[in-house]
């Protein structure tokens, strides 16, 4: 049930033109966001009609720099007692040469789609 995806680190990618340092390496929150896109698809089978996730949390120590051209794969795996409203996911990232990138926990909630956007 856990999910993947592969991404190669581009200018748009970095530090830099995030605005989370001053360094072209891969930017600590455009890592999250690919993070967090793998933790949605990873929650599908949580969800059913009208159900989804949002982010509630995110916990992770991004371990290495990744310059511009290097690949990524993130991976992330549902708690094995994931069911319910509350969802957690381990995330994990490893370059090119399966170094590790990061590695954490992110959160999700179950929710019901026309109440959340309500309010």
């Amino acid at each position: 049930m856990g999910e993947t995806g592969e991404y190669e680190v581009t200018d748009a990618d970095t530090a830099v033109a995030l605005g989370s340092g001053d360094v072209p390496v891969l930017g600590t929150p455009r890592l999250i966001a690919w993070l967090e896109a793998a933790t949605v698809r990873a929650a599908q089978p949580f969800t059913g009609p009208g159900r989804t996730t949002v982010g509630t949390a995110v916990r992770l120590r991004h371990l290495r720099a990744t310059p511009v051209g290097g690949r990524v794969t993130v991976s992330a795996e549902p708690a094995p007692d994931a069911s319910g409203g509350r969802l957690t996911f381990a995330v994990r990232a490893v370059d090119g040469s399966g170094a590790p990138v990061a590695e954490g926990e992110i959160d999700r909630a179950v929710v019901d789609r026309e109440a959340f956007l309500a309010g």
